[in-house]
């Protein structure tokens, strides 16, 4: 079904399911969805400007230049998506309490967020610029940092994270002292 390249402004979704009843527009400003399930859907092209994406599913949807301008996600569920495919320009993204496991975010700017009480299981931060973002209580097991910046930024109440200091720029980012083994694991050390 191809859908009408129009634009729609400051609606309400609550508890659509998507995957049952396609998404007929292709352009989204001020727009908020609550408990919408857009899980497996193709979202390719589509814009999304100043919207808020509450308690919504939006696990492996395809993301191919859809545009994330100004949008904040609370309570989601958000597995496997590939940040990287979105379009570029004008991205930016707020996550709070949201489930991001399988996730990659490989080359993209997420630097001067505050990203609260996420979940990161086997992430990819690849070449990621996340410098002086405070990750408040997230969770990083098994995510990958390699060529990350991380300058500045706070994980000093984030726990399983396991980063390289020698692959990663870590300068004046700040870590609790026992998140500190975190910087060890590369040097498979025994800390009593």
């Amino acid at each position: 079904m191809k859908r009408e390249t129009a634009y729609i402004s400051e609606e309400r979704f609550e508890k659509v399911n998507f995957t049952e009843v396609p998404l007929k527009f292709t352009d989204f400003e001020g727009c908020t969805f609550t408990n919408c399930d857009f899980s497996n859907l193709d979202l390719s092209d589509l814009k999304f400007v100043d919207c808020a994406f509450n308690g919504c599913n939006l696990s492996m949807i395809k993301s191919h230049d859809t545009v994330f301008s100004d949008v904040r996600f609370t309570n989601c569920k958000m597995l496997g998506i590939r940040f990287e495919d979105c379009h570029a320009v004008g991205a930016s993204y707020e996550f709070d309490h949201c489930q991001l496991d399988y996730a990659s975010f490989y080359q993209q700017h997420l630097k001067k967020k505050t990203i609260r009480g996420c979940q990161f299981k086997e992430s990819d931060f690849t070449a990621c610029d996340i410098s002086r973002t405070c990750f408040e209580n997230c969770d990083f097991l098994l995510a990958r940092f390699d060529r990350t910046n991380l300058e500045g930024s706070d994980f000093r109440t984030s726990f399983n994270y396991s980063i390289n200091p020698t692959v990663n720029r870590i300068k004046k980012a700040k870590f609790s002292l026992s998140g500190v083994v975190g910087l060890l694991d590369e040097y498979d050390i025994v800390i009593e």
